[in-house]
């Protein structure tokens, strides 16, 4: 490339290579480098305004100006040609492109040192401490600083099998769930899944005094037979998630046929086409929406059989559950739903085989619907049909003149129907509370002995607890719901003590039979031992030609057979005083058993 005549005139003659230096080479860039190297010698030459740049290998960084993109500065005297760079020369694009190219090789070459080094010195570290830990297992076998080539590919190959092991265990664990990888599983015993679900104390006085009969609930459902349960869905207690659960959530021979898009299951008999649930993801509102007890008692038999001749009906038994929450906190969700524009219009509220009238049911608002009403409004309507309702929808209406509130005092009608919701809750095959969600599952399949796929979720934040109300407002709440308030009092103390009395039954039964298998491997245990020995001492002799080693034989069986006994009655009286857990007693209790045991086998033992 020619140059410019100023810049041919400001370089001078070409540079000659100096005695001692290394001969012209035919590689351009060497030629270039040892002109450059010999330009620099020179005082005044062109190269030597380079030297206050920095050294060869080192860039100047990327906040500074690179001299390859100094820009060529003509000037006309000879000075500022000398000041000129070499490389100021070169093309535009040529230029950029090799700052660019110097830049990158720069940091990469600083970033592959850094890593190798920080490689080198983590493989160093690792080397040490994998070293140290085989020395502690395997002692002599290897040391830190000098390892063979054995213990280091055994080193190796556990290195690779441990990060094997996680990466299975990733795969088959991916989640929280696994339990394999709970280090609580290993450190603590399992919590009870049942225990404090409102973070109340696990223990209670019982304040109401039920029977056996009330408190064992086990119902012989058969699924394949005329059985039927039926779900009384009462607004706004959690109804329509354990209603999902009974469609979506229960192992059953023949599952229900749920269809994307679609509130109704199909739930069918294993073999017949006929629904074994009545609810609202099932069989719909067929009795009216959230029809209460005194409709679906009248109304259910109807629709399931109305087809058939009363002749020909199977005799069913129809099993009713239902769920139930704290007063206040429904009372509370209900008015947020009516906010939102909820209505219940096409409830019938069939009572008697009549509906009631405009008058002994008068509508709280005039529009079509109560949405943004204040909870002032709300509490203060007369007709609200949110007070007491869960009363309301367990009692048989029929005992109270339906709606019609001249047929007895405000008084007496109250407590018939306290009563009569008290006695129909007591008598259904199942209620669950709403506060008490495993509680609930664990009851219902204890009952019906149905168990579900996933657990019930306990869900403490609702839109009832975002509400925030004082302590006035809480009081009128529970005054307006008096009955209500009365009557879950009395469900969370049969729910609570049948809960327990099914545990405790539970419990017993483990025991129960942890006991038989006891006794049975004891009873085989001693007359294995007393044949062998029998055996033994009479090995070439026939019974059949001694008759006295026969009686021998006979009463041995017998001693045998008396001492199984003895000593299964021992243990079983033993382990029945144990679990009475009466600290005075036990220790005598248990000592009279051992000594009554150690005496019978010191007999066994004389006589043999």
């Amino acid at each position: 490339m020619a140059l410019p005549a100023c810049a041919a005139r400001a370089l001078g003659p070409p540079l000659q290579p100096e005695r001692g230096a290394p001969a012209r080479t035919t590689c351009p860039r060497r030629h270039s480098r040892v002109e450059a190297e010999l330009a620099a010698s020179r005082p005044g030459s062109v190269a030597a305004s380079v030297r206050a740049g920095p050294p060869r290998g080192v860039s100047r960084g990327f906040n500074s100006q690179p001299f390859l993109d100094e820009p060529l500065k003509a000037s006309s005297s000879l000075a500022g040609a000398a000041r000129t760079p070499l490389f100021a020369l070169l093309p535009r694009g040529r230029r950029r492109r090799m700052h660019d190219l110097r830049r990158r090789w720069d940091l990469g070459s600083l970033c592959r040192a850094l890593l190798t080094r920080g490689l080198a010195a983590l493989g160093h570290s690792l080397k040490h401490v994998l070293g140290a830990i085989f020395s502690k297992i395997f002692g002599p076998l290897a040391s830190v600083g000098n390892m063979d080539e054995k213990s280091n590919k055994l080193l190796l190959a556990l290195v690779m099998l441990f990060l094997f092991a996680v990466i299975v265990l990733q795969y088959v664990c991916p989640g929280t769930e696994c339990q394999l990888l709970r280090l609580q599983a290993f450190s603590s015993p399992m919590p009870d899944p049942y225990r404090s679900e409102d973070e109340s104390s696990a223990r209670f006085v019982p304040r109401y005094n039920f029977s056996r009969g009330d408190l064992l609930r086990k119902v012989d459902f058969d699924i394949k037979g005329d059985d039927l349960i039926v779900f009384l869905h009462i607004q706004k207690t959690g109804g329509t998630t354990f209603g999902r659960h009974l469609v979506r959530n229960i192992q059953l021979e023949q599952p229900c046929e749920c269809r994307v898009g679609q509130k109704k299951c199909t739930c069918h008999r294993p073999g017949k086409r006929e629904t074994w649930l009545f609810s609202r993801f099932s069989t719909g509102w067929s009795c009216g929406l959230h029809a209460d007890w005194t409709e679906l008692t009248s109304c259910v038999p109807a629709v399931v059989d109305g087809k058939r001749d009363a002749r020909l009906r199977p005799s069913r038994n129809f099993h009713y559950i239902t769920i139930l929450r704290d007063p206040v906190s429904r009372y509370l969700s209900e008015w947020r739903h009516v906010q939102r524009g909820a209505t219940w219009k096409a409830s019938l509220h069939v009572c008697d085989g009549r509906p009631p009238t405009s008058e002994e049911l008068p509508s709280c608002y005039t529009g079509d619907d109560w949405s943004g009403c204040p909870l002032k409004e709300f509490m203060d309507c007369p007709y609200n049909l949110a007070n007491n309702r869960q009363v309301r929808m367990l009692s048989d209406l029929t005992l109270v003149g339906c709606y019609n509130l001249s047929v007895m005092p405000e008084k007496q009608r109250n407590k018939v129907l306290l009563e009569s919701a008290k006695s129909n809750l007591k008598h259904m095959a199942f209620f669950g509370l709403t506060e008490f969600q495993r509680k609930t599952q664990y009851l219902f399949e204890k009952t019906f002995n149905m168990n579900f796929i996933s657990p019930f979720t306990q869900y403490n934040t609702t839109r009832a607890s975002s509400v925030e109300i004082n302590e006035e407002i809480q009081k009128r709440i529970e005054g307006l719901n008096f009955l209500d308030m009365e009557l879950y009092s009395y469900a969370k103390d049969l729910f609570l003590q049948r809960y327990q009395f099914m545990r405790q039954k539970e419990h017993q039964e483990a025991r129960q039979k942890r006991q038989e298998q006891r006794k049975f491997l004891k009873g085989r245990f001693l007359q294995t031992h007393f044949q062998s020995q029998g055996q033994s001492q009479n090995p070439s002799q026939n019974p059949s030609q001694n008759p006295s080693q026969n009686l021998n034989l006979n009463a041995n069986q017998n001693v045998t057979q008396n001492l199984i006994q003895n000593l299964t009655q021992n243990s079983s009286q033993k382990e029945n005083r144990e679990s009475r857990k009466q600290s005075p007693g036990q220790e005598q209790s248990d000592g009279s058993a051992s000594n009554g045991t150690n005496d019978y086998i010191g007999s066994v033992e004389k006589w043999r």
